[in-house]
């Protein structure tokens, strides 16, 4: 009887060991689909958030910082597209997906609903959408070693 609770004790532990390193899988650093950007996923707050960490093209046609030219917000399209938070607010929900976040689209200046789930620990599916899951995009990013 002892024996088995100990086996079941221990398994228990191993268990939560391996969720708990799922949970943390995100982070790190991601490559767009296009592979014009570079994201960096860190926790922030108990939630999760990532940051442009590089751009393939970081300056504009007169050699200047790309700035975030598309946001409808005046004091805010000055900004630096380099450093720009545009992962917000997610949340590991089960095994492989985080939820609950938005994602900024500087190319248009819209926020989105986002999921992201873990296809392989060097793949993930990043759905924006508006709503319900169903209506939104999906694109795949690898992480960059």
């Amino acid at each position: 009887m002892m024996k088995n609770s100990l086996l079941i004790f221990l398994f228990l532990i191993g268990i939560n060991d391996v969720f708990s390193q799922n949970k943390d899988a995100l982070m790190g650093k991601w490559l767009t689909t296009s592979g014009d950007a570079q994201i960096l996923v860190y926790p922030t707050g108990g939630k999760i958030s990532g940051r442009i960490v590089w751009l393939k093209k970081p300056n504009d046609n007169a050699g200047k910082s790309e700035t975030d030219n598309n946001n409808p917000d005046p004091k805010l399209a000055e900004r630096p597209i380099i450093g720009l938070e545009m992962l917000k607010g997610f949340t590991y929900s089960n095994d492989g997906v985080w939820e609950g976040g938005t994602i900024y689209d500087p190319k248009t200046g819209k926020t989105y609903s986002c999921k992201i789930s873990m296809i392989n620990p060097n793949q993930i599916h990043v759905r924006g959408f508006v709503g319900i899951s169903i209506l939104g995009r999906t694109e795949t990013w690898s992480r960059v070693r």
